[in-house]
């Protein structure tokens, strides 16, 4: 038997209190989101928000009338779930979105909830998106609890009409990041992520992300990709993403790591060499690549495991040569992960960064005199966990930003 939550206790009256709405001309109002502050268990947290947000959409008239046939349904399609801090699907961001869309099943007649495919677009005339991060709450560390975020975006009028927040205690939960994300050389979060995360915020009765909206058709191949890749089906996953780099809006960075990681996996280092130049030249079109390089603790050298170490010459490579073609300017920024001291970490951050600098510079000597090299340590941490493995590889990574010449 499922779980109550306050949300869904008060649906009933939501319900009767919009149809007063109406007859008194107000009906066409939005409503404000649903904020649970205090925080929950995880699957509760989930419950809360998932049934606030449905709770008022009985204010709206479009859901005022009894569900009493399958073509009064709505049907609402969810763009997977992601963490809002960098951009990836966790292992905690597909449950949530596993438990939010189980939970609208179970409890909600009036949605029907179809698969992220493109079959779908045509039919869907709703979106809910959904991120997760870490907030600044009364926890410590790594066990300050997640921020839930909920929004339901009408595709028509491409606004928001409901949106919710909750808390969820960090109770172990799993933020190892799945292997797309996990193998990637680069932070993928661009533009149109940042669009997702802003939806996914944005309050009711405001207009969703247009940027990321106008790309939500190459979205979906881009979702097939991924699926592809993460059950290990690399020719199926390079198809699917050369098919969105196709598509008129499909020059996202997602499909053009995609092809690099696909195409590496088949064993085609030049194909994967070609497709990493143009995620190069993607990162520094939009003036920030973070790359992922992997050092011994404490230490400027490589971590010596081929597996890892690899492709590292072919990205030291094409970052020199792209940005030699480009004639960019570029600050090489180490970072590091939360462990040790600061002073320590803005040392060791200095040091990496200078390594790969002197690396870029032998490959492209032109680029001596037009980069430089700092750290930060840990201060700009995506993760923050300290955990040093796979879950936190992003905080040890070297950005390459453009500056003025």
């Amino acid at each position: 038997m499922n779980k109550p939550s306050i949300a869904r206790l008060a649906l009933q009256w939501g319900a009767v209190g919009a149809a007063l709405m109406m007859l008194s001309g107000a009906g066409c109002q939005s409503t404000g989101p649903t904020v649970i502050s205090n925080e929950l268990p995880f699957d509760q947290a989930v419950i809360e928000a998932t049934d606030g947000l449905v709770a008022q959409t009985q204010k709206m008239p479009a859901f005022l009338a009894k569900v009493e046939a399958k073509v009064s349904r709505k049907a609402l399609i969810i763009d997977p779930m992601i963490d809002a801090a960098s951009g990836q699907q966790i292992r905690i961001t597909r449950q949530l979105e596993q438990k939010v869309a189980d939970r609208l099943a179970s409890q909600y007649p009036q949605f029907e909830v179809l698969p992220f495919q493109s079959a779908s677009l045509a039919r869907a005339q709703y979106l809910l998106v959904g991120t997760m991060a870490r907030s600044a709450g009364t926890g410590g560390g790594a066990r300050k609890p997640f921020q839930i975020n909920l929004a339901l975006v009408d595709l028509s009028a491409r606004s928001v009409v409901a949106q919710a927040s909750a808390l969820a205690r960090d109770d172990g939960l799993d933020t190892s990041p799945t292997a797309y994300y996990q193998d990637s050389p680069v932070l993928v979060k661009d533009q149109v992520l940042d669009g997702y995360i802003r939806t996914a915020q944005t309050a009711p009765g405001q207009a969703a992300d247009a940027y990321y909206l106008d790309r939500l058709s190459a979205a979906v191949l881009i979702n097939d990709g991924t699926n592809a890749y993460n059950a290990s089906q690399y020719q199926d996953a390079l198809g699917l993403y050369r098919n969105a780099l196709a598509t008129p809006a499909g020059e996202q960075l997602r499909a053009l790591n995609g092809v690099y990681l696909a195409s590496w996996k088949l064993g085609r280092t030049a194909d994967a060499e070609q497709a990493f130049g143009k995620v190069v030249a993607f990162g520094l079109s939009q003036r920030n690549l973070g790359v992922k390089f992997l050092f011994n603790p404490g230490s400027t050298e490589f971590w010596p495991d081929p597996k890892v170490n690899g492709p590292y010459p072919i990205w030291l490579r094409q970052i020199a040569r792209q940005a030699s073609a480009a004639k960019v300017c570029m600050n090489v920024v180490g970072h590091t992960s939360h462990t040790g001291s600061e002073q320590t970490n803005d040392r060791l951050s200095q040091a990496r960064a200078a390594v790969i600098k002197q690396k870029l510079d032998a490959d492209a000597p032109d680029l001596s005199t037009r980069t430089r090299a700092s750290g930060v340590g840990w201060r700009e941490n995506i993760i923050g966990t300290g955990s040093d493995d796979v879950s936190d590889a992003l905080d040890r990574r070297v950005e390459f930003k453009i500056i003025s010449c």
